[in-house]
This record gives C-alpha cells, structure tokens and sequence, in this order.
C-alpha cells in the first residue's frame, strides 16, 4: 500500500491489535515499525506483519502462536501446538516472549539459513537482516529447468519449487556453514516442508509452490496475494514432507560426491 505525499511519516505502532495502525483494515500487511520486535524465522514476522499476532511482536504466549498460526497459514490444531508448545520448550521458556528472544541462538534458531547470514560467534542472537543475495540463490535453485515449462526463461509465475528444490538449497547452505546437529537439521527441513505443503499448486505435470510467491514471503514477509487456503494443512503430511527432502538431499549429496569423484 502506498501512502499520499501528503501523509505524515509513520512512527511506532500505536496498538498491538490485529487492525493495520494505518487503515484499521484487518490483517493488512504493515513492515514492522520503530521499536517493533522480529525475529529470523519468516512465518512469524509474517504473522506481526499482518496482524496475526501482536504486530509489535511483543508479549506473545503460546495460545497467541497457537491461534495465529491457524489463523494465518490454515495450520491444523495438532500442527500448531507442536510447534508453539515445542518452541517454548526448546526456549525454555514458559512466560510470554517477544519475536526477538525466539531468535536465540541455538534454541530454534539455526546457522544455515535459507535466507539470513549465520550467528557470528559470540553472539546470542541471530540476524533478522534478509540477505538478497541469499532470496535470489533460493530463486535460482527452483528454476533449474529440470521439469517441463520452467527455467530462467519462463519467469517467476510458471516456476514451482519442490522437495528436491528445496533440498538444492539446503545441501548448498549447509556446505557454507557450520554442521547442523540432528535436531536443527530436521528443524530446517520441517520449516520448508510447512510451505511446501501450504501452498503446494499444479501447473501441468509439474507440483510446488509458485517462486513468485516464496520471494514475497520469505523476502519480504508479507503473504502472498493470490493465495488462498484450499485446506488445512497438517502434522502427518508436513512429517512426510520433511522426509521427503531429507531423501532429496541425500541424493544430491551422493550425486556431488560421485560428480568429484570423476573429477
């Protein structure tokens, strides 16, 4: 949404409400402003952005990420609890958090981030700066041109990122940082196979979510226009996902082996 040139300048939110403090439109998207807290994880900023959760991102309990996340993504019930009662579990946490402490380092958060630079040493917290660089890799991974209809010519719109798309981009980010204990790993396999499952769209022959759609969301934390929940989207698929791009994975590492292999 632009604003007139007239409009004053845009401060702190005045309220943690759902409305935008701008239009008072409901769940509309608003950029986090001055004094607001965010974290690295893209599906919560989402949420604050657009007023699924407190869009401060402050004082946030688990029944508030329970609910948002049902409300915002079309998560099932046992899905979202998994991942809220597991967060506060792995934060250590049973009083409310602001989006900032769930960027603790090592708790959820985890190097290797699709889009995010890793946690310098020393540091507590994670970076929440989205790396461009980092958004255009992940693009590029999805337009291989290995299925019908895709590939850099095609464009954004007729591209769809799928397990093994996404596992191009997670062998490619885990050989650039530190080695992923098990937990992490399944972490940041479990993250993309939510959205994989989510938003998971048909053109053709081919299956996967719209890169058009992951560069909004995952660069600019905002929901993407054209999409609407088609159903709920839950634990057991999302499980199955997971292990699909772990599978994946596995194969593009044996085939990058074999490749340096012949060399």
């Amino acid at each position: 949404m632009s604003l007139p040139s007239s409009h004053p300048a845009i401060g702190k939110h005045s309220r943690s409400g759902s409305a935008c403090p701008v239009t008072d439109n409901t769940h509309e998207w608003r950029p986090a402003q001055a004094g607001d807290s965010r974290s690295p994880c893209p599906a919560l900023n989402t949420m604050a952005n657009h007023g699924y959760i407190a869009r401060n991102g402050k004082n946030l309990g688990i029944w508030d990420l329970i609910s948002g996340l049902k409300a915002c993504y079309n998560l099932s019930t046992p899905l979202a609890a998994f991942l809220s009662l597991g967060g506060f579990f792995l934060l250590r946490r049973i009083r409310n958090v602001s989006l900032h402490e769930i960027g603790e380092h090592g708790r959820i958060e985890h190097d290797a981030s699709l889009v995010h630079n890793d946690t310098s040493q020393g540091r507590k917290y994670a970076p929440i700066a989205i790396v461009r660089r980092l958004v255009d890799l992940l693009i590029s991974d999805a337009k291989t041109g290995d299925e019908a209809g895709e590939g850099p010519e095609f464009g954004e719109r007729r591209t769809l990122m799928d397990a093994s798309d996404v596992a191009r981009a997670r062998v490619r980010r885990e050989k650039e940082s530190p080695k992923l204990d098990g937990l992490h790993a399944e972490i940041a396999r479990g993250e993309m196979a939510i959205i994989l499952g989510m938003w998971e769209t048909r053109a053709g022959k081919n299956v996967g979510v719209p890169v058009e759609w992951m560069r909004e969301w995952i660069g600019h934390e905002r929901l993407p226009k054209e999409w609407r929940p088609t159903h709920v989207q839950g634990l057991l698929d999302t499980r199955k996902r997971a292990a699909s791009i772990h599978a994946a994975m596995d194969a593009q590492r044996a085939s990058e082996a074999s490749e340096k292999s012949k060399l």
